[in-house]
């Protein structure tokens, strides 16, 4: 997932949050402090799993490329309170300027990692993993979505371009789920969607939203890949999933919607394959960090 855009992006936002923090300078650093060099720590607060150090290192890079930023933990692993996380060197004003953008990306991200692993662990002993969605802070998505994936979560898609989801609106609008998948069908199949996504059809999921019963059928039958399962109770998901199942034992089924960490065990009891969850990325409280000079 680390790929040139995911590296361009990440450059991009942390900048960007550099010139909303620093605005003409810094007036409490470059007003009170002789230029120096400095140390300090980054140390954990509270306990979780860490995210973020790539944005968090930019940070201090930006503002003073001779700053150097050396983690003592990686990206995934687990941290307590009273943990080391990094340590950073250079000249104090720029160490200080960039201190609050660096903490402020580590902890959001951490804390999406961190509650990640909590619905992981919920689930563990099920045949059922957790995904992402789209529901994450605008210019954030791939960093919000590797700290899921570095809290042992997987991706849902990355965006409206890389797999189809035909949700209730598009159903209402086609006319039916088996009109709308025909169409996706034939869209895909021809040169307009090879020249604008340069991808073949085979390599592009279809997945369909159902509130019913009959819809499911009806999507097993249009020969979907993947079946979303929404807002539905852990009961009538066993049902909808036996359902499935009998006809049509390999069909991948998703259960999304009022999904917590209390009830996420019995939703993942219920035989879908998949949960995926907002809260992770709009929800997820901030991890706890401080940054602290040693000399």
């Amino acid at each position: 997932m680390i790929t040139e855009q995911f590296k361009k992006t990440t450059v991009e936002l942390v900048r960007a949050a550099l010139e909303e923090d620093i605005g003409s300078g810094d007036i409490t650093s470059l007003g009170c402090l002789e230029p120096n060099l400095l140390k300090a720590e980054i140390v954990a607060k509270s306990e979780g799993v860490l995210s973020g150090l790539r944005p968090t290192a930019l940070a201090f890079q930006l503002v003073d490329s001779a700053n150097t930023f050396v983690p003592r933990l990686k990206d995934g692993e687990r941290f307590k309170k009273g943990d080391l996380i990094a340590e950073i060197s250079g000249l104090n004003q720029t160490i200080l300027t960039a201190e609050r953008v660096a903490l402020n990306f580590m902890a959001h991200l951490s804390g999406v990692a961190t509650l990640t692993a909590r619905f992981v662990e919920k689930i563990k002993g099920h045949d059922c993993r957790i995904l992402d969605t789209r529901k994450t802070t605008p210019g954030w998505r791939l960093l919000e979505k590797m700290a899921v994936v570095h809290g042992g979560g997987e991706n849902h898609r990355l965006g409206l371009y890389d797999m189809v989801l035909i949700k209730d609106n598009h159903i209402a609008s086609a006319g039916s789920i088996t009109e709308a998948v025909d169409r996706m069908r034939a869209y895909m199949d021809s040169p307009d969607f090879r020249l604008q996504f340069k991808t073949g059809a085979k390599k592009i999921l279809i997945e369909v939203e159902i509130t019913d019963e009959k819809e499911l059928v009806e999507a097993i039958e249009a020969g979907v890949d993947r079946i979303l399962l929404d807002n539905r109770t852990p009961e009538q998901l066993k049902q909808l999933v036996e359902k499935a199942r009998s006809l049509n034992p390999q069909i991948k089924l998703e259960a999304s919607g009022n999904v917590s960490l209390d009830n996420v065990t019995a939703i993942a009891a219920g035989g879908v394959d998949y949960i995926s969850i907002g809260a992770l990325t709009h929800s997820a409280p901030v991890a706890d960090f401080s940054m602290r000079v040693v000399q």
